[in-house]
């Protein structure tokens, strides 16, 4: 299963993962349009990996067959804040 990959140059990394090339069809209008001009990143067959970067490979198949592309958004930003109050936590225990 091949898919094509284009990352998003208006939102920092954001990555669409469509069956054909340049094929965008199935891909609802008003993604497109947040996601941009999309810019072609690479072409992977996914029946030969194992794993993927950030995205769950059985999640990138599976919506490639039923809705005709993925969208990978970027990891949620860490709350450090949250993650030093918690450590503060820990460490008055």
């Amino acid at each position: 299963m091949l898919s094509v990959v284009y990352k998003s140059l208006i939102k920092a990394e954001t990555y669409l993962f469509v069956e054909r090339r340049d094929d965008f069809t199935r891909v609802p209008a008003p993604l497109m349009q947040t996601f941009g001009t999309p810019k072609l990143t690479m072409i992977i067959n996914l029946a030969t990996k194992t794993h993927l970067g950030q995205a769950d490979l059985s999640k990138v198949r599976t919506a490639l067959i039923t809705q005709g592309y993925y969208l990978q958004l970027p990891p949620p930003p860490e709350n450090l804040l949250k993650q030093f109050k918690e450590q503060q936590a820990q460490n008055r225990e």
